[in-house]
């Protein structure tokens, strides 16, 4: 690799990892975050063009953050100097006190709590969840805008100003950087939690485009994930959402095959699982358990994370054991009741006990709560074809991929509405 792209590489690096820590510590200093992302950018441009001819520092984070406070300081001076001079000049409207700049040079540089407080404030109810997801992966995750379009398929004039109106809000609203407490932090906890889960899903299983998956934007809701399960170790719902997307993580290498066509879990190669993902997951799983039966309430990551550890504990799709996870997708349904619980949980019976209980599920479910969504016929069609109904098989799998938005998924749900058809004219 030529010199100047390991620097570039090494300033990305560093940005990715240091970047929340830097703005949450601008955030608390300034009590600014518009001005906080913006010293912290000019940081990260000081840093592309000067680290090329001065070489990578011992300690970039430190040289970001020692350039981010001087043109800091250099903004509040020249701010300073300029209310002086229009007093001066007798048009100042001060009201009898005058705004004090302050003392960054003084201000301790990082507070690991300022990262848990920019991502309860780029979580804050005054916004709508897709602007707290554009917010938190540019704040949080370090995004640029570019990348965050791309991540969701989006303009990115779109997601900028799906950002900018973000910031607008939370000034209007007059979103304090502090962390909330009592019921109120239980409830922002819950949405922060929500929108990496979003952020991991979007790039686990995209929505719409002509990807299977868009494993940059997963890695990120994992780093997220973690980043969230070390500064609140003992909520054990925050180490069972860790769990759940480091286990599930762990599949991405085999979801695809050597053409780029996904493969379902059952026919995955288990040998290309990440195991060290695996073992992360199953330890913050444990963390989690422990701290459930010390009486920390649990919830629906923890139980998605539960039945996702069976998974990975299961060498060949025969040794999944089926009845546990129907079992916890029973306890599922009465935590977290909703359509995608149930459209799981009838997967889960089907196999458990056979394709009519998971088809009796099913019929239960009010379809129309999931809107045009595919994933209630191509769940149909797979348990009609377990039992043999290859004809109404077919036809829910051709009404799916009518229904999907992503490319990859509907030549997948193409090719088995094909494949039931055949058999159906193949028996006649």
């Amino acid at each position: 690799m030529p010199p100047e792209n390991a620097t570039a590489e090494t300033i990305t690096t560093a940005w990715r990892a240091e970047s929340a820590r830097l703005v949450g510590a601008l955030t608390r200093m300034t009590r600014d975050i518009d001005l906080a992302e913006d010293l912290a950018q000019d940081a990260l441009v000081a840093a592309l063009e000067q680290w090329p001819d001065t070489g990578i520092p011992a300690n970039p984070a430190a040289w970001l953050m020692t350039t981010a406070k001087r043109r800091g300081i250099d903004h509040f001076r020249r701010a300073d100097n300029l209310r002086r001079k229009t007093e001066e000049l007798g048009h100042a409207q001060t009201g009898g006190g005058q705004e004090q700049v302050p003392e960054l040079d003084t201000q301790v540089d990082y507070i690991e709590d300022d990262v848990l407080r920019l991502i309860f404030m780029t979580c804050h109810p005054s916004l709508t969840p897709d602007s707290r997801a554009a917010l938190t992966l540019r704040l949080v995750g370090g995004l640029t805008t570019s990348e965050i379009a791309r991540g969701f398929l989006a303009a990115e004039s779109t997601i900028g100003q799906r950002i900018s109106r973000a910031k607008k809000t939370l000034s209007e609203a007059r979103a304090e950087f502090e962390l909330p407490t009592g019921a109120d932090r239980d409830r922002r906890l819950d949405d922060v939690m929500a929108v990496i889960y979003l952020i991991f899903n979007e790039g686990y299983s995209a929505a719409a485009g002509e990807h299977w998956m868009r494993p940059d934007l997963a890695n990120e809701g994992i780093r997220l994930a973690r980043m969230l399960a070390a500064l609140a170790p003992h909520e054990p719902e925050v180490l069972g959402l860790q769990a759940l997307l480091e286990i599930q993580g762990s599949r991405i290498d085999a979801r695809l095959d050597e053409h780029g066509a996904p493969v379902l879990l059952e026919a995955q190669d288990r040998t290309r699982w990440n195991q060290v993902l695996i073992g992360r997951g199953l330890v913050a799983l444990e963390q989690a358990r422990v701290l459930a039966a010390r009486g920390r309430p649990v919830g629906k990551y923890f139980l998605q994370a539960s039945i996702a550890a069976q998974h990975a504990r299961a060498k060949t799709p025969d040794d999944t054991d089926w009845r546990q996870i129907a079992k916890l997708y029973d306890i599922l349904a009465e935590a977290a009741p909703g359509p995608i619980v149930e459209v799981n949980r009838a997967v889960a019976h089907g196999r458990a006990f056979d394709p009519h209980a998971g088809l009796a599920i099913l019929e239960e479910l009010d379809a129309t709560q999931l809107g045009d969504s595919p994933l209630v016929p191509s769940v149909r069609g797979d348990l009609l074809e377990r039992a043999g109904l290859h004809a109404g098989a077919g036809e829910s799998f051709a009404e799916a991929a009518a229904r999907t938005r992503n490319e990859a998924e509907r030549a997948v749900l193409r090719r088995r509405a094909e494949e039931n058809v055949a058999r159906v004219s193949k028996s006649r």
